[in-house]
């Protein structure tokens, strides 16, 4: 700790002052004002003269009002540390308000450590001390100490406060600690702080956080009081847990009781939108945030990129772009992004040129969507070149997700060996996103010894993990080898173990409807099949033959047609074509990969019912028109 005897300061006239900071002078004005002029360098030359001259005559002894406005200015540890230091001298310490704004001072300025000296050295404590000491532990991440304090201040006899109590929680959120937040949950019910409004919706929060979202919703409802911040957490949460449409139900539910979102409560909204891929709620949405005249920041801004592209639109995508006042690398990188999964990988790659000439250095979320943008445009040599250019141009290594970028892109285009190599010789760690991409080019192109590779990773790293399974049997069931994949459906078995059903959605008149594979649960099922039936009659005079390839079941071929026929893909757009005008677009959601027969079918629909079909899957967007699509076959 910095003594006051250490402290010199410089006078123009050669006369000596110890003064106790320059940080004072604005503070003690009226004094100084009669001095010569105060400078804040020392010098060792002889005309200096040092002075040691106690700062009890220029301040009130013993006045707290005094030290509390000091530690108001103080921009410095160093600074904190001498006013510690005359605290300790005039014998304030035991003056708690004294002590919690010179403890609240240290933790503002993250020096945990001597705000833990401090915190050891009051004699007296009261709950300001203890919230303050264990949110200074939170704020600098050391969850540790933080729940190790919070473990005392409840063995002290305390009981916790409505202010303590939502750090802790919120620590728990932040580490996705489910375990330890059940047990602060538990705390809150012995001290019957249940009703208490900050600490439900810290937990509401943490929950949320941990993907527990009943629990979330259950507190949720139960509380009596919420705010625009507490219905925020909700929506956003259930957006988390990808129930998107359940939070643009709860939105609707929060405007018609008296409740004004903000703009805070509008991005998250705006990802919702974005996860559903729901085109009218999304304009309903972009309309709301007009008529409250909210300014388009770079924050909202980019989340308004990220909904268009994610519905489907691109074009009102770049509009909203365009229409930015200011952008950032951030922004840069959502267009990017969005011209990447929509197929337009030259798109990307021109606006990346277009962001240099602005001026904005490129990071890690630019190269991702880069690399992505061209992978899924084939674009093979500009990927590797700028996988090169990040790390030689611009100083950034490459981490796991560049290096899935470049796994997908090697894959896609068939260079499985090369990918392989790539990973073998990559030298950080390798995760199930990287392991996927390499499993998902395997099952394209027929590699049955190099999926077996991947798949035992996958299983390794996430050995509950259903799809890894699902993918692996259904490779083996591509090339006939049945006896394999009754084997790794047994062994879902065991493990109990289910595959992920698949779901399509699409939105018609302002309702989502989905549909799952062979579906009659519809109120339109009869007029939906018979639309598939004459549906499929006239495709079959134009060309489309059903590729059975793509059923993985161990069955005849007419049960392999009548599969493929009730695929959820078929049965959206057939709804699709029955419930909406002619000549307008059918915009439609899968949560998992199109299969290619699917992906034929929906190109001859496009050119025999003359309509647009914009299809989002698990990897990328697909736009049908007029018998083509913008990924030329290649996804």
């Amino acid at each position: 700790m910095y003594k006051l005897k250490q402290q010199t300061f410089l006078l123009s006239n050669h006369e000596t002052l110890r003064f106790f900071s320059s940080s004072l002078a604005t503070s003690m004005v009226d004094t100084v004002a009669q001095l010569p002029q105060l400078h804040t360098e020392i010098f060792s030359n002889h005309n200096t003269h040092i002075a040691q001259i106690s700062i009890s005559q220029y301040s009130p002894i013993g006045d707290p009002k005094f030290f509390i406005s000091t530690l108001i200015n103080c921009k410095f540890v160093p600074q904190i540390k001498q006013i510690h230091a005359q605290v300790v001298v005039n014998r304030l310490l035991a003056n708690l308000v004294v002590a919690n704004k010179l403890l609240y001072t240290y933790v503002q300025h993250k020096s945990l450590d001597d705000a833990h000296v401090l915190f050891d050295e009051m004699p007296e404590r009261d709950p300001v001390s203890w919230s303050v000491m264990i949110g200074g532990f939170s704020k600098v991440r050391d969850y540790i100490d933080c729940f190790e304090t919070f473990r005392e201040y409840i063995r002290s006899g305390a009981p916790p406060d409505c202010y303590t109590l939502p750090i802790v929680i919120r620590a728990c959120r932040d580490t996705i600690n489910l375990q330890m937040g059940r047990c602060f949950h538990l705390i809150v019910y012995k001290f019957a702080m249940h009703s208490d409004y900050f600490v439900c919706a810290a937990l509401v929060d943490m929950y949320a956080r941990c993907r527990v979202i009943d629990d979330a919703r259950q507190l949720f409802d139960k509380m009596t009081r919420r705010d625009v911040v507490t219905w925020t957490v909700m929506i956003g949460a259930c957006v988390e847990c990808g129930i998107a449409n359940e939070a643009l139900v709860l939105f609707d539910q929060m405007r018609e009781e008296g409740f004004v979102p903000d703009k805070v409560a509008m991005v998250t909204v705006i990802n919702a939108c974005a996860k559903l891929g729901a085109m009218h709620k999304a304009k309903l949405a972009h309309d709301y945030i007009c008529q409250k005249n909210f300014s388009l920041d770079v924050i909202l801004g980019t989340a308004m990129i990220d909904m268009y592209a994610k519905c489907g639109s691109v074009e009102l995508a770049r509009d909203i772009f365009d229409r930015l006042r200011e952008k950032n690398v951030i922004s840069w990188s959502a267009m990017i992004a969005a011209y990447g999964y929509h197929g337009h990988g030259q798109k990307a790659l021109d606006l990346f040129s277009s962001m240099l000439r602005n001026g904005i250095p490129p990071n890690r979320i630019t190269f991702v969507s880069l690399l992505y943008a061209c992978s899924h445009a084939g674009l093979v040599e500009d990927g590797l070149r700028f996988f090169a250019l990040m790390e030689q141009d611009y100083f950034i290594t490459p981490d796991v997700k560049h290096y899935t970028c470049m796994v997908d892109l090697l894959g896609r285009a068939g260079k499985l060996d090369q990918a392989l190599n790539l990973i073998e010789n990559m030298t950080i760690e390798k995760d199930e996103g990287l392991w996927g991409a390499f499993l998902g080019a395997c099952r394209v192109h027929g590699h049955v010894e190099l999926a077996e590779k991947a798949a035992k990773s996958l299983i390794e790293l996430q050995p509950k993990n259903a799809g890894h399974y699902v993918l692996l049997s259904n490779i083996y069931a591509k090339v006939g080898r049945w006896e394999d994949v009754a084997k790794v459906r047994e062994l879902m078995g065991h493990q109990k173990l289910k595959k992920v059903p698949g779901w399509t959605w699409i939105e018609v008149d302002n309702a989502i409807h989905r549909f799952s594979v062979g579906d009659h649960t519809h109120s339109k099922s009869k007029e939906i099949y018979k639309k598939l039936e004459s549906l499929s009659v006239e495709l079959e005079l134009v060309g489309y033959v059903p590729d059975t390839n793509f059923v993985l079941h161990d069955v005849d071929e007419e049960l392999k047609l009548g599969i493929l026929y009730a695929h959820s893909e078929k049965l959206a757009i057939a709804f699709g074509l029955i419930s909406t005008v002619e000549g307008t677009p059918i915009r439609i959601t899968k949560n998992l990969r199109v299969c290619g027969d699917c992906h034929t079918f929906m190109k001859f629909v496009s050119a025999i019912a003359n309509r647009v079909i914009i299809f989002r899957d698990a990897n990328r967007f697909h736009h049908f028109k007029e018998g083509a699509c913008s990924c030329g076959d290649y996804w």
